[in-house]
């Protein structure tokens, strides 16, 4: 089934997330079929977000490394579980980027995430400067190898994300977005319940290319996913 996650990232507060709720339900009615969608709020709109008729799940966007302890401002991977989250975003080149996190920091995650009985969406992506020295296969091989220590029976949602498409308006070329998905699939084939989805400036204009051209399992959206009717759109690309 194909997947479709909302990555609000730090937007739209509980009384926006509620009204976003409720236009994306009225919206989809009963649901859209064959289509998974999932929305992942803020920490503090976990229950703002939530659909009573369980037409979308909800993902945390980060978790801790530890289960507990002395962490101020960090939420665990329970915690998010316990508050109703399926999945967790792991990986997202902002957390690389902004926050430093490292292969040993997100393998820690990953545990943490299989412990709580969450869904890890695990993202991958070169920046600019790799892309420009033909480095992107040898990014997404380092990586990977971050995985190795999950187990390969686990459903596991992996997301491409090329670094300098997200949030700049220049998505991938379908080519380039299906040769990654490609190459993703054969360094991940010993897994037995995977997803691989583009995340990248993702917009309804560009979602159906992208999409057929992949052969994609769907997308990670960024900033159109703050608008339920782009979000909505997406999905049925």
């Amino acid at each position: 089934m194909n997947l479709f996650v909302a990555n609000w990232k730090m937007h739209l507060t509980r009384a926006e997330a509620r009204a976003y709720a409720a236009e994306l339900g009225g919206r989809i009615g009963d649901g859209l079929e064959g289509r998974e969608l999932v929305l992942a709020p803020p920490f503090t709109a976990f229950d703002a977000a939530r659909d009573p008729r369980g037409r979308w799940s909800l993902a945390s966007q980060n978790v801790a490394t530890e289960t507990a302890g002395p962490m101020t401002g960090e939420v665990s991977a329970g915690m998010a579980a316990d508050a109703g989250c399926r999945y967790a975003i792991v990986g997202h080149s902002e957390r690389r980027r902004l926050f430093g996190e490292d292969g040993d920091v997100l393998s820690r995650k990953l545990r943490r995430c299989r412990e709580a009985g969450l869904v890890p969406i695990y993202c991958v992506g070169e920046t600019q400067e790799e892309r420009d020295a033909d480095l992107t296969s040898a990014t997404l091989i380092r990586q990977i190898e971050t995985l190795r220590g999950d187990l390969a029976e686990a459903p596991l949602v992996v997301a491409y994300e090329p670094v300098w498409a997200i949030g700049t308006g220049r998505a991938a070329s379908p080519a380039d977005a299906a040769a990654a998905r490609v190459h993703l699939a054969s360094l991940l084939a010993s897994r037995r319940d995977l997803r691989i989805l583009y995340g990248g400036s993702v917009t309804p204009e560009n979602a159906r290319d992208l999409l057929e051209a992949t052969g994609g399992d769907g997308f990670l959206v960024g900033g159109a996913s703050l608008s339920a009717s782009a979000f909505e759109a997406i999905a049925r690309a």
